[in-house]
Protein backbone atom coordinates (compact mmCIF):
# COMPACT_ATOMS: atom_id res chain seq x y z
CA UNK A 1 0.00 0.00 0.00
CA UNK A 2 1.66 3.52 -0.79
CA UNK A 3 2.17 6.39 1.50
CA UNK A 4 0.05 8.46 -0.69
CA UNK A 5 -2.84 6.20 -0.45
CA UNK A 6 -2.72 5.56 3.29
CA UNK A 7 -3.00 9.14 3.83
CA UNK A 8 -5.45 9.59 1.39
CA UNK A 9 -7.85 6.92 3.93
CA UNK A 10 -6.49 8.72 6.72
CA UNK A 11 -8.30 11.97 5.48
CA UNK A 12 -11.22 10.16 4.13
CA UNK A 13 -11.80 8.46 7.87
CA UNK A 14 -10.88 11.92 9.16
CA UNK A 15 -13.70 13.71 7.08
CA UNK A 16 -16.54 11.23 8.29
CA UNK A 17 -15.82 11.61 11.68
CA UNK A 18 -15.97 15.35 11.93
CA UNK A 19 -19.39 15.01 9.70
CA UNK A 20 -20.46 12.19 13.07
CA UNK A 21 -19.53 14.92 15.36
CA UNK A 22 -20.44 18.46 13.53
CA UNK A 23 -23.26 16.66 11.49
CA UNK A 24 -23.49 20.16 8.67
CA UNK A 25 -20.10 21.25 7.21
CA UNK A 26 -18.66 23.12 4.30
CA UNK A 27 -16.01 22.03 2.22
CA UNK A 28 -14.57 25.40 3.71
CA UNK A 29 -14.65 23.90 7.07
CA UNK A 30 -13.55 21.12 6.41
CA UNK A 31 -10.36 22.37 4.88
CA UNK A 32 -10.14 24.16 8.32
CA UNK A 33 -10.47 21.71 10.36
CA UNK A 34 -8.46 18.94 8.33
CA UNK A 35 -5.43 21.58 7.24
CA UNK A 36 -6.05 20.31 3.64
CA UNK A 37 -6.43 21.90 0.94
CA UNK A 38 -9.43 23.08 -0.87
CA UNK A 39 -8.85 20.64 -4.04
CA UNK A 40 -8.10 17.61 -2.29
CA UNK A 41 -10.91 18.43 0.51
CA UNK A 42 -13.49 18.30 -2.96
CA UNK A 43 -12.17 15.84 -4.40
CA UNK A 44 -12.62 13.27 -1.07
CA UNK A 45 -15.78 14.54 -0.53
CA UNK A 46 -17.22 13.55 -3.89
CA UNK A 47 -15.78 10.42 -3.40
CA UNK A 48 -17.38 10.06 -0.55
CA UNK A 49 -20.66 10.72 -1.92
CA UNK A 50 -20.53 8.78 -4.80
CA UNK A 51 -20.09 5.85 -2.54
CA UNK A 52 -23.21 7.15 0.06
CA UNK A 53 -21.37 8.19 2.63
CA UNK A 54 -22.17 11.80 2.46
CA UNK A 55 -24.99 13.91 0.64
CA UNK A 56 -25.53 16.98 -0.32
CA UNK A 57 -28.12 19.29 1.74
CA UNK A 58 -28.35 22.87 0.14
CA UNK A 59 -26.18 25.91 0.95
CA UNK A 60 -25.03 27.47 3.67
CA UNK A 61 -26.36 30.72 5.02
CA UNK A 62 -24.82 34.19 3.14
CA UNK A 63 -22.09 35.84 4.35
CA UNK A 64 -22.06 38.40 1.54
CA UNK A 65 -20.68 36.27 -1.39
CA UNK A 66 -22.02 33.20 -2.94
CA UNK A 67 -23.57 30.66 -0.98
CA UNK A 68 -21.48 27.69 0.12
CA UNK A 69 -22.52 24.03 -0.40
CA UNK A 70 -22.94 22.07 2.44
CA UNK A 71 -22.96 18.26 3.41
CA UNK A 72 -23.92 15.68 5.89
CA UNK A 73 -24.11 12.21 6.36
CA UNK A 74 -26.10 10.21 4.28
CA UNK A 75 -29.15 9.40 6.27
CA UNK A 76 -30.19 6.37 4.53
CA UNK A 77 -26.30 4.65 4.71
CA UNK A 78 -26.11 1.63 5.87
CA UNK A 79 -23.61 1.29 8.61
CA UNK A 80 -23.95 0.84 12.21
CA UNK A 81 -21.96 0.53 15.53
CA UNK A 82 -22.98 -1.06 18.71
CA UNK A 83 -23.07 1.14 21.86
CA UNK A 84 -22.73 -0.88 25.24
CA UNK A 85 -22.97 1.26 28.24
CA UNK A 86 -22.21 -0.69 31.97
CA UNK A 87 -22.52 -0.48 35.30
CA UNK A 88 -21.81 -2.56 38.28
CA UNK A 89 -25.63 -3.62 38.39
CA UNK A 90 -27.43 -3.09 34.16
CA UNK A 91 -26.21 -2.70 30.64
CA UNK A 92 -27.68 -1.05 27.97
CA UNK A 93 -26.85 -1.60 24.05
CA UNK A 94 -28.28 0.42 21.08
CA UNK A 95 -27.13 0.27 17.60
CA UNK A 96 -26.78 3.90 16.11
CA UNK A 97 -25.95 4.72 12.23
CA UNK A 98 -23.40 7.26 11.49
CA UNK A 99 -26.48 9.67 12.22
CA UNK A 100 -26.31 8.86 15.84
CA UNK A 101 -29.98 7.20 15.49
CA UNK A 102 -30.34 4.73 17.18
CA UNK A 103 -31.61 1.79 15.21
CA UNK A 104 -33.16 -0.66 17.85
CA UNK A 105 -34.53 0.46 20.62
CA UNK A 106 -31.88 0.35 24.20
CA UNK A 107 -31.74 -3.27 25.13
CA UNK A 108 -31.29 -3.94 29.00
CA UNK A 109 -29.02 -6.92 30.65
CA UNK A 110 -29.77 -7.52 34.14
CA UNK A 111 -25.73 -8.16 35.42
CA UNK A 112 -24.25 -7.51 38.80
CA UNK A 113 -20.42 -7.51 37.80
CA UNK A 114 -18.01 -9.39 40.09
CA UNK A 115 -14.68 -11.76 39.79
CA UNK A 116 -16.73 -14.21 37.69
CA UNK A 117 -15.50 -15.29 34.09
CA UNK A 118 -19.03 -16.28 33.60
CA UNK A 119 -19.87 -12.68 33.11
CA UNK A 120 -17.67 -12.13 30.44
CA UNK A 121 -19.67 -14.59 28.00
CA UNK A 122 -22.81 -13.33 29.71
CA UNK A 123 -22.05 -10.31 27.94
CA UNK A 124 -21.34 -11.65 24.95
CA UNK A 125 -24.32 -13.88 24.14
CA UNK A 126 -26.21 -10.41 25.29
CA UNK A 127 -24.37 -8.17 22.32
CA UNK A 128 -24.64 -11.17 20.30
CA UNK A 129 -28.55 -11.78 20.61
CA UNK A 130 -28.78 -8.15 20.46
CA UNK A 131 -27.62 -7.81 16.90
CA UNK A 132 -29.61 -11.02 15.83
CA UNK A 133 -32.74 -9.43 16.74
CA UNK A 134 -32.38 -5.99 15.17
CA UNK A 135 -31.89 -7.99 12.12
CA UNK A 136 -28.76 -5.88 10.91
CA UNK A 137 -26.60 -7.31 8.62
CA UNK A 138 -22.98 -7.93 10.37
CA UNK A 139 -21.16 -6.82 7.20
CA UNK A 140 -23.01 -3.13 7.75
CA UNK A 141 -21.61 -3.30 11.37
CA UNK A 142 -18.29 -1.05 12.03
CA UNK A 143 -17.66 -2.34 15.39
CA UNK A 144 -18.82 -2.28 18.95
CA UNK A 145 -17.81 -0.05 21.16
CA UNK A 146 -18.32 -0.85 25.45
CA UNK A 147 -18.03 1.33 28.21
CA UNK A 148 -17.37 -0.46 31.71
CA UNK A 149 -16.25 0.49 35.23
CA UNK A 150 -13.28 -0.60 36.85
CA UNK A 151 -9.36 -0.09 35.99
CA UNK A 152 -9.63 -0.31 32.60
CA UNK A 153 -6.29 0.38 30.06
CA UNK A 154 -8.44 1.12 26.82
CA UNK A 155 -4.68 0.82 24.87
CA UNK A 156 -3.94 -2.79 26.02
CA UNK A 157 -7.54 -4.22 26.13
CA UNK A 158 -7.87 -4.58 29.91
CA UNK A 159 -10.10 -4.50 32.92
CA UNK A 160 -7.90 -4.66 35.95
CA UNK A 161 -11.75 -5.09 38.62
CA UNK A 162 -14.22 -6.72 36.41
CA UNK A 163 -14.42 -9.15 33.63
CA UNK A 164 -11.60 -11.57 33.96
CA UNK A 165 -9.82 -13.54 31.29
CA UNK A 166 -8.50 -17.14 32.04
CA UNK A 167 -7.18 -17.92 28.62
CA UNK A 168 -4.48 -15.20 29.13
CA UNK A 169 -5.91 -13.51 25.87
CA UNK A 170 -6.83 -8.94 27.22
CA UNK A 171 -10.23 -9.19 27.96
CA UNK A 172 -10.45 -7.07 24.50
CA UNK A 173 -9.21 -9.92 22.26
CA UNK A 174 -11.45 -12.33 24.04
CA UNK A 175 -14.47 -10.30 22.83
CA UNK A 176 -13.34 -9.83 19.61
CA UNK A 177 -13.17 -13.51 18.93
CA UNK A 178 -16.59 -14.02 21.11
CA UNK A 179 -18.45 -11.19 19.05
CA UNK A 180 -16.46 -11.66 15.42
CA UNK A 181 -16.20 -7.54 15.21
CA UNK A 182 -14.12 -5.43 16.00
CA UNK A 183 -14.33 -4.13 19.91
CA UNK A 184 -13.17 -1.11 21.72
CA UNK A 185 -13.42 -0.81 25.45
CA UNK A 186 -12.97 2.02 28.15
CA UNK A 187 -13.88 3.35 31.28
CA UNK A 188 -17.41 4.66 31.60
CA UNK A 189 -16.51 7.50 33.53
CA UNK A 190 -13.86 8.33 30.74
CA UNK A 191 -16.58 7.76 28.26
CA UNK A 192 -19.03 10.01 29.77
CA UNK A 193 -16.90 13.40 29.54
CA UNK A 194 -15.70 12.45 26.27
CA UNK A 195 -19.23 12.24 25.10
CA UNK A 196 -20.09 15.65 26.75
CA UNK A 197 -17.09 17.20 25.09
CA UNK A 198 -18.49 16.09 21.93
CA UNK A 199 -22.07 16.40 22.15
CA UNK A 200 -23.05 18.12 25.35
CA UNK A 201 -21.99 21.15 27.84
CA UNK A 202 -18.63 20.64 27.46
CA UNK A 203 -18.18 21.29 23.43
CA UNK A 204 -16.12 24.08 22.69
CA UNK A 205 -14.58 24.41 26.34
CA UNK A 206 -10.88 23.73 27.23
CA UNK A 207 -10.85 22.88 30.82
CA UNK A 208 -13.81 20.45 32.45
CA UNK A 209 -14.29 18.27 35.01
CA UNK A 210 -17.02 15.83 33.81
CA UNK A 211 -18.53 13.78 37.59
CA UNK A 212 -20.64 10.37 36.20
CA UNK A 213 -23.00 9.85 38.89
CA UNK A 214 -24.27 6.67 38.87
CA UNK A 215 -23.99 3.21 40.58
CA UNK A 216 -20.41 4.59 41.73
CA UNK A 217 -18.70 8.18 41.20
CA UNK A 218 -16.91 8.75 38.64
CA UNK A 219 -15.03 11.97 37.12
CA UNK A 220 -13.72 12.45 33.64
CA UNK A 221 -11.06 14.81 33.52
CA UNK A 222 -10.68 17.62 30.32
CA UNK A 223 -7.51 19.69 29.65
CA UNK A 224 -6.70 21.85 26.91
CA UNK A 225 -9.91 20.31 24.98
CA UNK A 226 -8.79 16.52 25.29
CA UNK A 227 -9.12 14.26 27.86
CA UNK A 228 -6.48 13.01 30.50
CA UNK A 229 -5.82 9.60 31.20
CA UNK A 230 -3.04 10.13 33.23
CA UNK A 231 0.26 8.00 33.04
CA UNK A 232 -1.43 4.41 32.68
CA UNK A 233 -4.71 5.65 31.65
CA UNK A 234 -6.18 5.03 35.17
CA UNK A 235 -6.26 9.80 35.93
CA UNK A 236 -9.92 10.39 37.58
CA UNK A 237 -10.61 7.89 39.70
CA UNK A 238 -12.51 10.20 42.45
CA UNK A 239 -14.37 7.99 44.03
CA UNK A 240 -11.62 6.41 45.87
CA UNK A 241 -10.55 9.62 47.19
CA UNK A 242 -10.41 9.10 51.09
CA UNK A 243 -13.12 12.11 52.14
CA UNK A 244 -16.33 9.99 53.79
CA UNK A 245 -17.14 10.31 57.38
CA UNK A 246 -17.75 6.65 57.48
CA UNK A 247 -15.64 3.40 58.37
CA UNK A 248 -17.72 1.45 55.59
CA UNK A 249 -15.79 -0.34 53.47
CA UNK A 250 -15.47 0.57 49.64
CA UNK A 251 -15.76 -2.20 46.30
CA UNK A 252 -12.10 -1.61 46.39
CA UNK A 253 -11.39 -3.20 49.54
CA UNK A 254 -10.39 0.31 51.37
CA UNK A 255 -12.38 2.33 53.77
CA UNK A 256 -13.58 5.75 54.15
CA UNK A 257 -13.72 6.39 49.56
CA UNK A 258 -16.10 9.38 48.77
CA UNK A 259 -17.95 6.30 46.53
CA UNK A 260 -19.57 5.16 49.83
CA UNK A 261 -21.79 7.88 50.72
CA UNK A 262 -22.52 9.46 46.49
CA UNK A 263 -22.77 6.26 44.90
CA UNK A 264 -26.99 5.90 43.70
CA UNK A 265 -26.08 2.40 45.32
CA UNK A 266 -25.85 3.97 48.48
CA UNK A 267 -28.35 6.13 48.27
CA UNK A 268 -30.91 3.51 47.83
CA UNK A 269 -29.62 1.55 50.42
CA UNK A 270 -30.01 4.59 52.97
CA UNK A 271 -33.78 4.73 51.98
CA UNK A 272 -34.54 1.43 52.53
CA UNK A 273 -32.93 1.47 55.94
CA UNK A 274 -34.69 4.63 56.46
CA UNK A 275 -38.17 2.71 55.45
CA UNK A 276 -37.52 -0.12 57.56
CA UNK A 277 -37.53 2.27 60.28
CA UNK A 278 -40.85 3.55 59.96
CA UNK A 279 -40.12 6.55 57.04
CA UNK A 280 -42.90 7.07 55.01
CA UNK A 281 -41.86 7.51 51.46
CA UNK A 282 -43.23 6.74 48.12
CA UNK A 283 -40.60 4.56 47.67
CA UNK A 284 -42.74 1.54 49.58
CA UNK A 285 -45.04 0.84 46.64
CA UNK A 286 -42.19 1.82 44.16
CA UNK A 287 -39.55 -0.51 45.36
CA UNK A 288 -41.95 -3.15 44.65
CA UNK A 289 -42.28 -2.92 40.82
CA UNK A 290 -38.88 -5.37 40.17
CA UNK A 291 -39.50 -4.35 36.11
CA UNK A 292 -37.48 -1.18 36.77
CA UNK A 293 -33.94 -0.91 38.77
CA UNK A 294 -34.07 0.29 42.38
CA UNK A 295 -32.06 3.43 41.25
CA UNK A 296 -34.26 4.19 38.96
CA UNK A 297 -37.23 4.20 41.01
CA UNK A 298 -34.92 6.04 43.37
CA UNK A 299 -34.54 9.20 41.07
CA UNK A 300 -38.50 9.27 40.02
CA UNK A 301 -39.17 9.60 43.53
CA UNK A 302 -36.45 12.36 43.35
CA UNK A 303 -37.98 14.27 40.46
CA UNK A 304 -41.07 13.58 42.08
CA UNK A 305 -39.84 15.57 45.41
CA UNK A 306 -40.42 12.80 47.92
CA UNK A 307 -38.66 14.12 51.05
CA UNK A 308 -36.77 11.46 51.70
CA UNK A 309 -35.72 11.00 48.30
CA UNK A 310 -34.94 14.32 47.84
CA UNK A 311 -33.00 14.74 51.48
CA UNK A 312 -30.75 11.27 51.18
CA UNK A 313 -29.58 12.60 47.32
CA UNK A 314 -28.92 16.18 48.86
CA UNK A 315 -26.67 14.76 51.90
CA UNK A 316 -25.06 12.93 48.93
CA UNK A 317 -24.55 15.75 46.85
CA UNK A 318 -23.02 17.66 49.68
CA UNK A 319 -20.24 15.02 49.97
CA UNK A 320 -19.65 14.98 46.14
CA UNK A 321 -19.26 19.24 46.46
CA UNK A 322 -17.26 18.55 49.27
CA UNK A 323 -14.87 16.43 47.10
CA UNK A 324 -14.97 19.03 44.05
CA UNK A 325 -14.34 21.31 46.41
CA UNK A 326 -10.86 19.86 47.07
CA UNK A 327 -10.42 19.32 42.66
CA UNK A 328 -11.15 22.94 42.16
CA UNK A 329 -8.23 24.21 43.97
CA UNK A 330 -5.97 21.61 42.00
CA UNK A 331 -7.96 21.79 38.41
CA UNK A 332 -9.16 25.47 38.29
CA UNK A 333 -11.70 24.37 35.65
CA UNK A 334 -13.30 26.38 33.98
CA UNK A 335 -16.77 24.04 34.39
CA UNK A 336 -18.07 20.97 36.25
CA UNK A 337 -20.74 19.06 34.38
CA UNK A 338 -22.80 16.86 36.67
CA UNK A 339 -23.47 14.18 34.32
CA UNK A 340 -24.28 10.38 34.36
CA UNK A 341 -27.31 8.31 35.23
CA UNK A 342 -28.00 10.45 38.10
CA UNK A 343 -27.98 13.86 36.65
CA UNK A 344 -31.56 12.88 35.91
CA UNK A 345 -31.85 14.54 39.08
CA UNK A 346 -31.56 17.65 37.99
CA UNK A 347 -31.84 21.11 39.61
CA UNK A 348 -32.06 18.72 42.63
CA UNK A 349 -28.09 18.04 42.82
CA UNK A 350 -27.39 21.65 42.72
CA UNK A 351 -28.08 23.51 45.77
CA UNK A 352 -25.76 20.80 48.27
CA UNK A 353 -23.05 20.90 46.03
CA UNK A 354 -22.84 24.42 45.39
CA UNK A 355 -22.91 25.11 48.95
CA UNK A 356 -20.64 22.47 50.19
CA UNK A 357 -18.30 24.39 47.55
CA UNK A 358 -19.32 27.67 49.15
CA UNK A 359 -18.04 26.21 52.01
CA UNK A 360 -14.77 24.60 51.24
CA UNK A 361 -13.66 27.07 48.58
CA UNK A 362 -11.66 30.12 48.00
CA UNK A 363 -14.46 32.14 46.48
CA UNK A 364 -12.02 34.01 44.32
CA UNK A 365 -10.91 30.67 43.02
CA UNK A 366 -14.67 29.05 42.85
CA UNK A 367 -16.32 32.10 41.03
CA UNK A 368 -14.10 30.85 38.08
CA UNK A 369 -15.93 27.55 37.74
CA UNK A 370 -19.80 27.19 36.39
CA UNK A 371 -21.65 24.13 37.44
CA UNK A 372 -23.81 23.03 34.49
CA UNK A 373 -26.44 19.60 34.41
CA UNK A 374 -25.76 17.49 31.68
CA UNK A 375 -28.28 17.77 28.73
CA UNK A 376 -26.92 13.96 28.16
CA UNK A 377 -28.20 11.80 31.36
CA UNK A 378 -28.91 8.40 30.35
CA UNK A 379 -27.58 8.45 27.22
CA UNK A 380 -24.24 10.13 27.79
CA UNK A 381 -22.41 6.76 27.91
CA UNK A 382 -23.96 5.27 24.83
CA UNK A 383 -23.15 8.24 22.82
CA UNK A 384 -19.90 7.65 23.61
CA UNK A 385 -19.40 4.17 23.12
CA UNK A 386 -20.78 4.57 19.59
CA UNK A 387 -17.80 7.25 19.13
CA UNK A 388 -15.20 4.53 20.24
CA UNK A 389 -16.34 2.82 17.31
CA UNK A 390 -15.97 5.67 14.99
CA UNK A 391 -12.95 6.80 16.05
CA UNK A 392 -10.82 3.44 15.80
CA UNK A 393 -12.51 2.62 12.14
CA UNK A 394 -10.72 3.54 8.73
CA UNK A 395 -13.80 3.37 6.97
CA UNK A 396 -12.28 1.73 3.87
Amino acid sequence: MSVIFEKSQRLRADIIKHFYYKRVLSLTELSIFTGKSLPLIRSIVSSLVNEGYLCEQGLAPSTGGRRASIYVLNPNQTKYAVAVAMEQLTTRLTIYDLSRKAAIPVQHLDLELSDSFNDVNVLINFINESIAKSKINRVDILGVGIGMPGFVNSEIGINSSYLFIKDGSTLRDYLIKGIDLPVTIDNDSSLIALAELNFGKARNLNDVMVVNIGSGTGLGIIINGSLYRGSRGYAGEFSHVPLSNTNDLCSCGKRGCLEVETSLRVMVRKAKKAMRKGMRSSMNELFKDQGKQEIDHFLDAVVAQDPLAISILSNAAFQLGKGLSTLIHILNPECIVLSGRGAKAGKMLMPSIQQAINEFCIPRIADLTNIELSILTYEAELLAAASLVIENNSFE
